[in-house]
């Protein structure tokens, strides 16, 4: 839903990405990419930060025991998933921790970012609360058999597996009310010309407001 939060400044369009795990995020932001957009991965920032800040790991390591990190304070990321993944709790507890340190990075990150507008890829944009300071959001698609497909070959995964992931991201009819753009990749058209269409629409946005 349109935000239009830096409508009157010179400062880029703030766009989120999502879509759910397998629909093709990866894929469409290396197409905004080609035309020369900005993109801020949340997923791999978070992945940064649940590395690096000690903060963060003195709290993970108080909530679910010293086998979150090794001896040597890396990761361990097995576990964590497979605690992710099984435990909604333990999921909210560990994005109330982490989704901050990234929305400050993003913020810090935006203000060196110049162009029409930036975007920033996150696989649970809506989930997380992310969409509320974009201005606008995009919506990757794609039907439920299709990513579980695409996710089972590209991670060697069992179809429980990819299917616990994918119930743990709100379901698409959820999401979609929510985007301003949807770009369908499902393979009954082309996606970058539709990438095209909503970077021709954004641009006609900056130079409207």
């Amino acid at each position: 839903m349109w935000n239009s939060l830096s409508k009157g400044t010179d400062a880029p369009l703030r766009v989120g990405l999502t879509g759910g795990i397998g629909s093709g995020k990866s894929l469409v932001c290396q197409m905004f990419r080609l035309l020369g957009i900005s993109i801020f991965d949340a997923d791999q920032e978070a992945k940064l930060i649940l590395s690096g800040d000690n903060r963060l790991k003195e709290q993970l390591t108080s909530l679910f025991g010293s086998a979150v990190y090794s001896p040597e304070g890396i990761l361990n990321r097995q576990y964590l998933a497979s605690l992710l993944f099984t435990n909604p709790i333990a999921l909210q507890q560990v994005n109330a921790l982490v989704h901050p340190l990234v929305k400050g990075a993003f913020e810090d990150w935006y203000r060196r970012c110049k162009g029409p507008y930036v975007l920033l890829e996150a696989a649970i944009l809506f989930e997380s609360g992310f969409h509320t300071f974009m201005d606008a959001s995009i919506l990757v698609t794609a039907p439920e058999f299709l990513r579980i497909n695409r996710v089972m070959k590209r991670d060697g995964l069992t179809e429980e597996k990819v299917l616990s992931r994918i119930n743990n991201q709100w379901k698409e009819d959820e999401t979609r009310k929510l985007a301003d753009y949807i770009i369908r990749n499902d393979g009954t058209e082309l996606v970058f010309p539709q990438v095209l269409s909503i970077d021709n629409l954004l641009r006609k946005k900056v130079i409207k407001n």
